[in-house]
């Protein structure tokens, strides 16, 4: 369905807990490893699945089962390449994902899709780092990437790049950072200044707040006073919608930073909970969406063949599965090496095109959405090509 190339040149709720899965337990990326094995193209690949299953997370076990529904699907869509599919349990723990890495190199994959959790996959990455095999994580925790750990996830990076860039265009000027105190809030506020810094947007302060209602409520007059005092323009929120951004897109426009006299930004998919399109304090307010078109046909695809909507974090293992059968379709031997897996021109994935970068993080085109009158609206479509706009 989705296995090419794209053509080259052109919380207290769920939300912060889904959000930390991808990159809890922050490590130090490996940067050891050769470039990666080459493997017979004509023959079925080797690839090692790793999944959650076998924890005592119910949550987990659903997931790994998506994951290994997608990876089949994925399988089933590719033209002329085929994959020997052996799917490996992490139990969501790094010992076992050390563990079951080797195995499934000790037992000939050639490349590994998974695991998870940050801490499995640094684990995994480590662990067979000196057998030359590559590892395409699930996670979003750009400190794991690196060596031969690639991250499949969305980045935080990878969001505020494209919302800066747009917003600078639109006239921003002075942004300011506000953020939940916490791994998470942390690691979006480094993403948002970095990238307000590499687009040349002058960051007028950053702010946080403790994450909970009375921490929000508590200082939401402190950092509204702050961004009013700094001139500030463009206010970039980390929050996420099932955790705490009704009460930050209520307290800041109650203090004094209205929608209509400043713009506001999110780091996170608003469109999480629909209920987040009628808040007064988002109205006007901007954020990114995958390709919606992608997605759609995805789940729709998903539904006929397994009767549910997949997880959140399926389309992941379709993605994984999708660049390597591209690469190995194009008869090389050396298909699945990093040379090859960092082709410029990228993929097409489940939610639209995504690359992998030389550092082990990928770029993933993105749409610029916005709350006009309590309704999504895009207002800059993702990109088809690494060469168009959004880039």
């Amino acid at each position: 369905m989705l296995a090419h190339f794209l053509p080259s040149g052109r919380f207290f709720g769920r939300i912060f807990a889904f959000i930390s899965l991808f990159w809890i337990a922050a490590c130090d990326p490996i940067s050891v490893g050769g470039d990666g094995p080459n493997i017979n193209p004509n023959k079925a690949v080797p690839v090692a699945l790793l999944v959650p299953g076998g924890s005592s997370n119910p949550n987990d076990n659903l997931l790994a089962k998506n994951l290994e529904n997608v990876a089949r699907l994925a399988i089933a869509d590719l033209n002329g390449v085929e994959i020997d599919l052996r799917v490996y349990n992490t139990a969501g723990n790094p010992a076992q994902a050390s563990s079951v890495a080797l195995k499934a190199v000790n037992d000939g994959a050639k490349i590994i899709i998974g695991p998870l959790y940050a801490g499995a996959a640094n684990a995994a990455g480590v662990s067979v780092a000196n057998r030359n095999v590559n590892i395409l994580a699930f996670s979003n925790n750009a400190s794991i990437a690196g060596g031969n750990v690639f991250v499949l996830g969305p980045t935080f990076e990878n969001t505020a790049n494209r919302l800066v860039r747009y917003s600078k265009g639109q006239g921003t000027k002075r942004m300011m950072v506000v953020h939940a105190q916490g791994l998470a809030g942390e690691t979006g506020r480094d993403a948002i200044v970095n990238a307000a810094r590499r687009h040349g947007v002058e960051i007028s302060g950053v702010e946080s707040y403790p994450l909970s209602q009375q921490g929000i409520f508590g200082n939401s007059r402190r950092i509204a006073q702050s961004a009013l005092a700094g001139s500030t323009d463009t206010v970039f929120l980390t929050a996420g919608p099932e955790s705490d951004l009704p009460f930050v897109a209520t307290a800041l426009p109650e203090a004094g930073l209205r929608p209509d006299e400043v713009k506001y930004l999110g780091l996170t998919r608003w469109t999480a909970l629909p209920q987040t399109a009628s808040l007064p304090g988002l109205q006007g307010g901007y954020f990114t969406l995958p390709d919606r078109g992608l997605e759609q046909r995805f789940q729709a695809r998903y539904r006929t063949a397994y009767g549910s909507t997949p997880h959140p974090l399926a389309g992941l293992a379709y993605d994984g599965i999708a660049a390597i059968g591209a690469l190995v379709n194009t008869g090389r031997s050396d298909a699945i090496t990093k040379s090859q897996l960092t082709r410029g021109s990228g993929f097409i994935g489940t939610q639209g095109i995504f690359r992998f970068r030389a550092d082990g993080t990928n770029e993933r085109g993105l749409a610029v959405a916005q709350i006009n009158n309590n309704q999504v609206v895009i207002v800059d479509p993702a990109p088809k090509s690494f060469s168009g706009a959004g880039f």
